[in-house]
């Protein structure tokens, strides 16, 4: 099945729901023209469906190899890595002065989606790149900025981040990677990371790692963590990719999907590093990284998601089974609830992606500490709501295709097999949840109670075109407001975090109902009014049920011991 780019979906989202209106009336953004996003979505699009879509299959049936120390990518994504490359499509965001192109977060998002629907596996390689250019760009040193981010932008060079060690997952802290002063003020570092994507390729001329170690004075736990750039080939005096740098692959790991991607077991033996930001900061300079890539990685999920939707539904328009208007599947009334599901909550997940986007945009164009917080708020929700959104889908796609779907030749496993990933990466959607309902509230709640001052605002000014969908969604974000308020008035931060995966996907169904019924406001009497009558009926009212869950506190949690847990 072939992939078509959803441009329309993005240009109706811009115009009329997550106000990109906004970000194109700065001063930063103001090229931003309808016109202009039209023509880089299309442009992008094309490339998507023409060049990347019929990679997907080459990398799950021909994944990634390790040869004799050598890195050998699945066919075709050389190929397919310079045709983004040479599109702009990795520096869209990125520095002007460095070659990027300024445009704002929002199409960058929009893009690395639609790059993600087309082939996953391939997509991860120019997200770490952009993760690792706006990382250098807020804490690198003018040297090194001015010598990498060019390369890196340009695709010349490819980027990656390793944080995890075998025994410091989600605890960063508990890393054992070290690194040394050298004389001429470069470090030596030394250590093993696992779980690095595209962690080497054979298409980029050279690969820039990001590593997180301690220096020996450094102090323990994340307070004592540095930052550095250490290349897979030292440049030389005139800035190419020179010697080999002291750092191998070891391995790569054999996981259930994402097979074209290869995710390494690093080795570094005293490699020489560069430092990014301050010696004992590198976990400012690592943030900044992480949070794009954190958004990244839900609109991988809204990707997959995109990609699984339009498979599904090709098949059930294909599908011959039992007496039906068409004769085909489509028209089975549970094949119609999984099919308008996924798309109502595919449509949910964009759109809270998108918003979060928006209100990074703003953010960077305005310098206002709200956008901020704002931005700050969306992050966590975007991400494990739109990868768990992917996941759901993805699964429901299986289930569209019934006994085809198990066999590996549809393609529809594919989908299921590499999105699961996405909820375990750059902070699992737990750890999303807790960081939701703690640091993000450590406000009182008041950038939360903003947004759900707009949301019910909104719905009052919606009553007078559609009484019944704004009353629900106003009596949602009412609820919302209480669970919220009661999370920030808890001392036992185990109570908040014991309902904090609940609170989570409860925010987002709140969300979602805002954006859906803003998409029918725009549409009336059309296809996204229809569906904005279905999320609101039919996926919205899970919210009552998840903020009970929200508010019940740990101690059910604790109940049963470890012993009773294994009986």
């Amino acid at each position: 099945m072939s992939y078509r780019a959803p441009v329309q979906d993005y240009e109706f989202l811009f115009r009329n729901v997550v106000g990109f209106d906004l970000v194109a009336g700065t001063e930063r953004f103001d090229e931003a023209s309808p016109d202009m996003v039209s023509a880089i979505l299309t442009e992008a699009g094309k490339m998507c469906e023409e060049v990347m879509a019929p990679l997907q299959r080459n990398g799950d049936l021909h994944p990634a190899r390790l040869e004799n120390g050598v890195l050998r990518t699945s066919p075709g994504f050389a190929d397919g890595w310079t045709a983004i490359a040479e599109g702009g499509w990795i520096g869209m965001s990125g520095n002007p002065e460095y070659g990027g192109m300024g445009l704002p977060m929002t199409l960058t998002t929009s893009v690395n989606e639609m790059m993600s629907a087309a082939c996953l596996s391939l997509q991860l390689a120019p997200l770490m790149s952009q993760g690792q250019i706006e990382a250098l760009d807020h804490h690198a040193s003018d040297a090194i900025k001015e010598l990498y981010l060019p390369k890196l932008i340009s695709g010349e060079w490819a980027g990656t981040m390793n944080l995890t060690e075998p025994q410091a997952g989600s605890d960063v802290g508990a890393l054992s990677s070290k690194a040394e002063r050298n004389s001429d003020g470069t470090y030596a570092v030394a250590g093993q990371k696992i779980f690095i994507s595209w962690g080497d390729n054979d298409f980029a001329e050279n690969v820039c790692h990001l590593v997180l170690a301690r220096l020996p004075d450094g102090a323990p736990g994340t307070k004592g963590i540095s930052l550095f750039l250490v290349p897979k080939r030292i440049p030389d005096e005139n800035g190419n990719a020179g010697v080999a740098n002291s750092l191998k692959v070891v391995s790569l790991e054999h996981k259930m999907g994402l097979h074209g991607s290869p995710t390494c077991v690093m080795q570094y033996d005293g490699a020489t590093g560069w430092l990014v930001g301050n010696e004992h900061g590198g976990m400012a300079a690592m943030f900044t990284m992480m949070n794009n890539a954190r958004l990244g990685v839900g609109g991988q999920g809204v990707g997959a998601a995109e990609g699984a939707y339009q498979h599904a539904l090709a098949y059930a328009m294909e599908r011959k089974q039992g007496k039906t208007p068409s004769g085909t599947i489509i028209d089975h009334a549970d094949v119609r609830r999984m099919l308008t599901t996924m798309k109502a909550d595919l449509f949910a997940a964009r759109a809270i992606m998108l918003a979060c986007a928006v209100a990074i945009d703003m953010q960077t164009a305005t310098g206002d500490a709200e956008w901020g917080a704002r931005a700050a708020l969306l992050t966590p929700i975007a991400k494990a709501f739109g990868t768990d959104v992917g996941i759901e889908i993805a699964q429901t796609g299986v289930q569209v295709h019934g006994g085809m779907g198990f066999i590996e030749e549809t393609g529809a496993a594919q989908y299921y097999r590499d999105v699961r990933v996405t909820a375990i990466y750059e902070g699992t959607n737990g750890i999303q949840a807790m960081d939701l309902v703690a640091r993000k509230m450590m406000d009182g709640g008041d950038a939360a109670a903003r947004l759900l001052d707009e949301i019910e605002a909104h719905a009052e000014d919606a009553r007078g075109a559609f009484p019944e969908m704004a009353e629900a969604v106003w009596q949602a974000t009412e609820s919302l407001r209480e669970a919220t308020e009661w999370l920030v008035s808890q001392s036992d931060m185990n109570d908040r975090f014991a309902g904090a995966v609940p609170y989570l996907r409860a925010f987002a169904r709140v969300l979602g109902g805002h954006y859906h019924l803003a998409a029918a406001l725009a549409d009336r009497g059309g296809a996204r009014e229809k569906l904005a009558r279905y999320y609101i009926s039919r996926l919205l009212p899970e919210h009552a049920g998840l903020l009970i869950q929200a508010q019940a506190g740990s101690a059910d949690l604790y109940a049963l011991n470890a012993d009773e847990l294994s009986a």
